[in-house]
């Protein structure tokens, strides 16, 4: 999930090979000269819950053992502007991981919350999608609110997949950005390898709900509310804590710019910090304490199934959701009432793009490995669908899942990963895709002990 700014040419050669590979020609799946992987290895591949370099860090003893891993995760490149002033809010950020996404979430609820003149989270809710299609393009917080305190109506373009175009009516992506991933011989993501290609469709893009702004009154100018408060139920704990550090970040620094452009509706916002621990129990306890506080919009939570999980609780109470990295497909047909939010892509799009890769390399046999979970189930079955659309025989392709625990420790190594470790050395594929979080360290581990041999 690095974000480096590649030339345009590269852009495009890599968007072309992506919407080549989405006719699913049968000829897709036969390997073009000099593209398999060696006789008897295995290419590795993950997506956004482990394409990282903190990820490389729990293989620290395996010096090497990630090299010439591919992976995709939602990415836009991200000017270094934008990431000096996150380093600002914290210097030690590992990487950029959904900074962006994270940034965007708290930007345009604050929008919504001026345009709305409340902070009530089902009135903020109803204005999300309006400011990001069919009005003036602004593309900060400042700019942006100075359009809508002249009554404009405005689309902001912030620095995640806003940037390319505005919501859907759902709430979430109508476009996105994937970058292309690869580790390198010291474990971490080789920055100089990332390609960026586009996905989706602008077309699906809210434009039949334009919100107007609303004119003000004498009344709801001067009304006094609440301030606006914002919740961090984001990972400092659990499977997903090493993501942490720059969805905090990016929220945090959010927060930190729109209070010097003046606040929302002439308040300052407020940051309640808190953990969902990749954890149901925990984010849940979480929850709790913020509505307490009275926090009407919670950043978070990271993880699809806890965002599943909680968002009942959340609308019960009238609050918003609004999760900067949660990908599952089944987010989007949730009865949230209208608080839940994303500004990550659903899986249908990450799916089309790690499946293509996969075909790229000419894999003609593959396993994917999945976390039993609405994250590991939609991606995977996702992959598993876009490989055999394009071409890959159905006995070539085999998909295992795994428990999922909310704490994984050594001895799941064996009694977890192993058999499953024991069922790819068996099926033998030249390309294994590994769809997980934290844990995939231990599947990897456990295919080494088989002697699944990686090409590099």
């Amino acid at each position: 999930m690095r974000r480096v700014t590649r030339p345009i040419s590269t852009f495009a050669a890599v968007a072309a090979v992506l919407l080549a590979s989405s006719c699913s020609s049968p000829k897709a799946s036969e390997p073009a000269p000099g593209t398999g992987t060696s006789e008897g290895q295995a290419r590795l591949y993950g997506s956004d819950g482990n394409m990282s370099s903190s990820f490389g860090d729990a293989l620290k003893d395996q010096p090497g053992v990630l090299a010439g891993m591919k992976g995709t995760a939602p990415l836009t490149p991200l000017t270094d502007e934008f990431k000096k002033r996150i380093r600002g809010i914290d210097p030690a950020v590992p990487d950029y991981n959904y900074a962006g996404e994270a940034y965007d979430a708290v930007v345009v609820t604050a929008l919504a919350a001026e345009v709305a003149h409340s902070t009530d989270a089902p009135t903020i809710a109803k204005y999300i999608v309006g400011v990001t299609v069919d009005g003036n393009t602004c593309n900060s917080f400042k700019e942006c609110v100075a359009l809508v305190r002249q009554n404009e109506n405005i689309q902001y373009r912030g620095v995640s997949s806003l940037k390319r175009s505005g919501f859907t009516a759902a709430g979430e992506p109508s476009t996105a950005t994937y970058g292309t991933l690869n580790f390198g011989r010291d474990n971490h993501i080789d920055d100089a390898k990332t390609e960026f290609v586009g996905a989706g469709d602008e077309a699906t893009s809210g434009r039949n709900q334009p919100t107007p702004t609303p004119a003000p009154t004498p009344s709801n100018r001067n009304a006094k509310v609440a301030p606006l408060k914002f919740g961090g139920l984001l990972p400092h704990t659990g499977q997903l804590a090493s993501a942490g550090p720059p969805i905090f970040a990016g929220a945090r620094l959010a927060v930190e710019e729109i209070n010097e452009a003046g606040g929302v509706l002439s308040q300052p916002v407020e940051w309640l910090d808190g953990d969902d621990g990749t954890s149901v129990q925990i984010a849940s306890a979480t929850l709790d304490r913020f509505i307490a506080a009275g926090v009407q919009v919670m950043i978070g939570p990271a993880a699809s199934g806890v965002s599943a999980a909680v968002l009942p609780k959340a609308v019960a109470a009238g609050r918003i959701l609004f999760s900067p990295s949660a990908t599952s497909d089944g987010l989007s047909q949730l009865d949230d009432k209208g608080l839940f939010f994303r500004t990550s892509p659903p899986d249908s799009l990450q799916a089309k793009a790690l499946a293509n890769i996969v075909m790229r390399d000419g894999a003609a046999k593959v396993a994917i490995i999945a976390r039993d979970d609405a994250y590991g189930k939609g991606l995977g079955t996702g992959v598993l669908a876009d490989l055999t659309s394009a071409g890959i025989k159905a006995g070539s392709i085999r998909l295992l899942s795994y428990k999922v625990k909310e704490k994984y420790d050594p001895s799941d190594q064996n009694s977890i990963f192993g058999p499953l470790a024991k069922s790819v050395k068996q099926f033998a594929p030249d390309a294994v895709v590994i769809i997980g979080f934290e844990e995939s360290a231990l599947l990897i581990r456990a295919l080494k002990d088989q002697r699944v041999t990686f090409q590099s």
